[in-house]
This record gives structure tokens, sequence and C-alpha cells, in this order.
């Protein structure tokens, strides 16, 4: 492929057409109807050879968008206040005192972006505490509970010096700073440097130029605020209420890096490197292209024998302060020139998996070899799938990504790591090590090819996936009496459960499987 030309793509707009359209496009195959949801570089990805297949892939993502954008406004409303009822029961201790202290004139009003103010997300699964912390705290002595900072990010060290897929420490690391991405900048803070004793760096509300508004949330904290060993960047999820991260989920739109393969359109623009409305602002910040269509990276490796050291130069100030890959890009690299012994680890849950993985894909697109080679590890959980085959080994080959340094985790039926659907006509394809735990909280390391449920719509799978909810609802009964006060579930994880019977992979999605996963493996 002639990287100097503008790429292909294929967009799905569920926004354009109706029901009428949809119908012909599926049924009779119409081409007039189908190029009312589809914008493409190829024709031939309309119709032409297209099969009953390609057109019913499409169609489901459209009704599942449509259905969405239909009940966006309620949905949003209705998490806003169900979120908001939640923290006004906690803050008032549970919900007969809240009833006391209303009929005294005393009850405590829970204030939106306050440190004590928790998501959804925080109410399904109420642990912050982190597994090595926890050890250290339970198994010391009086003199070493007062060990200073030094000892502590030592600590950080020696977990750094374990393999990826066999470092318990690090992978509880990451699955609670996923989790912990979904609350506030003030509750982030707090957790991070009062419980976790580590030290916060900054939050980032960064703007996606598609949807208009500023729905990409990350942090990043270190060890220490000085001579850091470890530096953790944590993306935040798709949120239960939140109508654009789930649309996104449901996106079938891809766009073709050249030499790199196909890429998840919605996962670029929540990334803030282009908009697909115009698709050469993807070009201009994903290749680094200027309005000529020449390759900016080119001119500038040409300048300059060392990689990666100017690329920087072609993100604005204006981008760098609105686009969350170049404003973690930049803190990264001031960081890792601060802290010169200090590695870096990106994590997410999600949406949240899918970015973190995007994120050092395109430093290694943009040849930021000096700063790939300061990555510990990535760790993703319950990811959606973000590319095509050919990106995967790329990744893979480069080794920059490769087996070594990426672990991707999935729990038993989690929906979202089958989405978008891996069939022949999208192709979309993990890759990396998937750690597999099934609902025993087995733990299965695996390639890609051999995840059960691929698809997770298969007809086969259908029985097995309603019998599992209803264990799960069962074990969620017993996880205190059998592991212990960390493990018993909330009111809303059981009520969380009970919908799960219905749908079981969104249940299976919530993060507090994750933690589990990870803590009790081997311990069934």
């Amino acid at each position: 492929m002639d990287s100097d030309r503008r790429s292909d793509y294929f967009t799905v707009r569920s926004e354009n057409g109706g029901i009428r359209d949809l119908y012909r496009f599926l049924v009779l195959a119409d081409i007039a109807s189908g190029n009312k949801f589809i914008e493409t570089s190829n024709e031939d990805c309309v119709m032409g050879r297209d099969t009953w297949d390609h057109r019913w892939v499409i169609f489901i993502s459209i009704i599942v968008r449509k259905i969405i954008a239909f009940f966006g406004k309620p949905m949003e409303w209705t998490g806003y206040c169900f979120e908001f009822f939640l923290n006004l029961i906690s803050d008032n201790g549970n919900i007969l005192r809240l009833l006391l202290n209303l009929l005294q004139g005393k009850a405590v009003i829970p204030k939106r972006g306050s440190e004590t103010f928790i998501s959804v997300i925080g109410h399904l699964d109420g642990r912050i505490d982190l597994l090595l912390l926890h050890k250290k705290t339970t198994s010391s002595t009086a003199i070493e509970e007062e060990e200073d900072d030094d000892t502590s990010a030592s600590l950080w060290r020696r977990v750094l010096q374990q393999p990826l897929n066999n470092n318990t420490s690090l992978m509880d690391l990451c699955i609670m700073t996923s989790k912990l991405a979904y609350e506030n900048a003030k509750v982030v803070r707090n957790v991070v440097n009062q419980h976790w004793k580590m030290h916060f760096v900054d939050f980032y509300n960064c703007w996606n130029d598609y949807q208009k508004e500023k729905s990409t949330k990350v942090f990043i904290m270190s060890d220490k605020a000085e001579d850091a060993s470890l530096i953790v960047i944590g993306f935040r999820g798709t949120e239960p209420f939140n109508v654009d991260n789930w649309s996104t989920d449901f996106d079938y739109s891809w766009y073709e890096i050249p030499k790199l393969g196909k890429v998840h359109m919605g996962f670029i623009e929540a990334l803030g490197l282009g908009n697909r409305a115009d698709i050469s602002t993807f070009d201009q910040a994903v290749l680094l292209k200027d309005n000529n269509n020449n390759n900016v990276l080119k001119e500038e490796e040409k300048e300059s024998p060392s990689s990666g050291s100017n690329s920087s130069s072609s993100s604005s100030p204006e981008m760098v302060e609105r686009s969350a890959y170049y404003a973690v890009r930049s803190k990264l690299k001031s960081m890792l020139k601060q802290h010169e012994k200090a590695k870096f680890v990106v994590t997410g849950h999600s949406l949240g998996g899918a970015l973190a993985i995007l994120f050092p894909t395109v430093l290694v697109l943009h040849k930021e070899k000096e700063v790939m080679e300061r990555l510990a590890g990535v760790y993703t959980f319950g990811q959606p799938r973000v590319g095509n085959r050919e990106l995967g080994r790329l990744m893979e080959e480069e080794d920059m990504i490769g087996r070594s340094r990426y672990l991707r985790v999935v729990y038993c039926n989690d929906i979202v790591p089958r989405l978008p659907l891996d069939n022949k006509t999208f192709l979309y394809k993990h890759f990396g090590v998937c750690l597999y735990y099934d609902s025993l909280f087995v733990e299965k390391n695996m390639d890609q090819d051999d995840e059960p449920n691929p698809n997770y719509f298969g007809f086969q799978f259908l029985i097995p996936e309603y019998f599992n909810a209803v264990w799960e609802l069962i074990r969620s009964i017993t996880m205190g009496c059998r592991y212990g006060p960390d493990y018993r579930e909330t009111w809303l994880s059981l009520l969380l459960r009970v919908a799960g019977l219905a749908f079981p992979g969104l249940s299976a999605h919530a993060p507090s499987n994750y933690v589990d996963s990870i803590r009790l493996a081997g311990k069934s």
C-alpha cells in the first residue's frame, strides 16, 4: 500500500436514513438505501459482492445504535439521578438513616465532583485497597508500618522485575487503576495519595471532536514524586449510562492506516485523533500529514536521524490541550525525562482498555522509540477489539507491544471483548496473549483463536450463558462467607446479577469480576 495516498475508510452513520431504508438495504440489497448509512473510500464495501452476512451485521449495528440514541437523554438523566440517589444513601449511612435524617432535617446532600461523590462503578464494588499494600499491612509490625516512601517505592521496583503474565501485584494495581478511572478527579487524587501512598500527577478531561464533548477521561500517577520507578496511565472505560460510550462499542466503522492495518474509528476519535465528518483529520493527526498530503514525520526523519525526537513538533498547543493522545504523550515524555529510571504501564477497562492499547500503538506509528523502550507493559480488562489481524501481526512483529508486554484479561461471558464481531466481513481481531478466567476463577493463557465463544451470539453458547448467569448469582450471595468480607458483594452488584439473568454478558462486564478473578485465581 502506498503510504503517500489518503487512507481507506468505512463509516457506518446510523443517524442517516430510516427504518424503510434499513429494510430495503437488508432484504432487497438496495444500493441507494445502503449509501444513506455507509460512507467509504471503496464502493465495493457497500454492495457489489457483499453477502447477506455483511448487510446483517451492519443492520444490527445501526439498529442497536438507533435504539441507544432514541433512549439517549432518558438514559443519561436516569444515570444522573440514580448516581445521586446512591450517593445520598451512602452519605447518610443507609436508607433508614436517610429517612430519619430527612425527618430531622439533618440529611447530608452529596456534592457532585467532591471527594466523597462516588460513581456507579464505585458503588458496585467499594474496594479501594491494593492487594500488595493490603498484604504488606496485614503482615507488618508496627515498625514496618512506619516505613518511608523509599521502601514503598522499592516494592514497585521489585514488582516490575517479575514477568508480565505472572505478576499478580502489578495486575491488581492495573485493574484497581482501571476501576478508579471511573471516579472524578478529587476521588482519584484522594485514593492515590492517601490510600495507595503513591503520587497523583494529573487528571485529563479530553475532547472528542466527533461527539463534540469532553468524553475521554484519563489520569496519570507514579509510585512517588521524586525518582519514581513506575508511572501508571489509566483510561476510563464505558460508563454504564453514557450513550456515546455504548454507541462507540457497537460501532463498526474503521480507518485503515497504511502498512499498519484497520483500526476502529470510534476509538481513534476517543483519543482525539480525528473526526469522521472530515476523514482528512485522521490523516493529519494519525499519519502526521499536512494539508498537501505530505508526510510530516518523514520530513522530520530526514532532518534528524533520531527516531521520534521531533515528532511532537507536529502537535500544536491546542491539540495537546484537547487531544487525549497528545496530552498524555506530552506529560509522559516530560515525566520519563524527569524520572530517568522509571518505566510506564498503560491500563484500562472496557473502552478504556481499547484506548490503553491504541495509545502505545500510535506511539509506535509516530516513531516514539525512546518512549516505547520505557514501556513496562499494557494491561487491559474486558477490552473490545480495536483492529484487524494485520494490525496485531505488525505490533507483535515490532515487539514494541508484542506478546511480552501486552496482556489482555477476559472474564468468562463478558460481552464487550466479543465486540465488534470477528467475522469474514469486518475481520476485527484481538492480538497478544489473552488471560482468560472462567466463573470459577480458573486462569488460562490463550491465543486469540482459542478463546471460547468469540462472537457471543452463537446459538450453541446461548444455554450455557444463561446457566452460568444463574450460577454467578448464587456465587455472589456466598462470596463473603467463602472468601471473607472483602469479597462480599454490594446490594447493587446483586441487583446487576439479577439483570444478568436476562443479559448475561452485561453483568459479566463489571470490573468487580476482574478484581475477584485476579485475587482469587487458583483458590476456588
